[in-house]
């Protein structure tokens, strides 16, 4: 379908001047321009639409035929996921959870939480995404959103030393085993050594649906998706937002 053809991208020639990384917010004017031309300002379609986002629709031209030449690596930030969708509408409809807090918004994708939760008055958001164009689009996703633009990490906080957040959210990350079982680990050390909240969302992926994630999650929410997120998802029709607390 034209959705998984678009997120097949290589990176080709052309656009290579991409940000180093490491904590960032400034934005290549020559990829800046790039995405703003191929990508799509929408708010519809999706559980939040108070967010405005660039994402690659049917209306973008490499979202069909010409998905193979988008040379800016796999764009998996331009979709916008039903994890993500679920997380961003938990904290807007629960503002409490994030006001005056320190937030990580890991795997960030387009953005879309971390503008949440700056939406919800979070006192510090950061984030993080290996994706350096990914930073870009958070980048403008907040400029849309008349926000200040957050503080973008393209490195792998999962190699780095621990800091201590309030809050960590993510948002459809347990899409790999391997990815799944380090992230797991890595939250469990984030709960026991801050006493940091975890929220995940996630639509029941196999791999957060295994026996032992689900002993360490509880479903606080559950949202029926937008049609059009459905059609782009294979069908899924539903996603959640679990609370992580792993038992001692």
């Amino acid at each position: 379908m034209a959705l998984r053809a678009a997120c097949r991208g290589v990176v080709r020639g052309g656009l290579a001047l991409l940000p180093q990384r490491g904590v960032h917010t400034s934005l290549d004017p020559e990829v800046k321009a790039f995405l703003e031309a191929n990508t799509e300002v929408t708010n519809s379609g999706s559980l939040t639409p108070e967010i405005q986002l660039r994402l690659l629709t049917p209306r973008c031209k490499f979202w069909w035929e010409r998905a193979e030449q988008w040379p800016l690596g796999d764009p998996y930030w331009a979709i916008y996921w039903p994890g993500g969708q679920a997380l961003s509408r938990y904290l807007l409809d629960n503002p409490e959870v994030v006001r005056g807090k320190s937030v990580l918004d890991l795997g960030s994708g387009c953005g879309a939480t971390a503008i949440a939760a700056k939406m919800s008055g979070a006192s510090r958001v950061l984030a993080n995404d290996i994706d350096p164009v990914a930073g870009i689009a958070v980048t403008l996703n907040c400029e849309l959103n008349r926000l200040e633009p957050v503080p973008i990490l393209t490195q792998n906080i999962l190699d780095l030393k621990q800091e201590p957040w309030d809050l960590v959210v993510l948002g459809d990350m347990f899409y790999d085993e391997v990815l799944a079982h380090g992230l797991q680990r890595w939250l469990e050390n984030c709960f026991w050594a801050h006493g940091t909240h975890i929220l995940i969302g996630d639509p029941g992926r196999a791999q957060f649906s295994g026996p032992s994630m689900q002993r360490q999650v509880r479903c606080l929410a559950e949202y029926a998706l937008p049609e059009p997120t459905r059609q782009d998802n294979n069908g899924l029709t539903t996603s959640a937002v679990w609370n992580f607390q792993p038992q001692p």
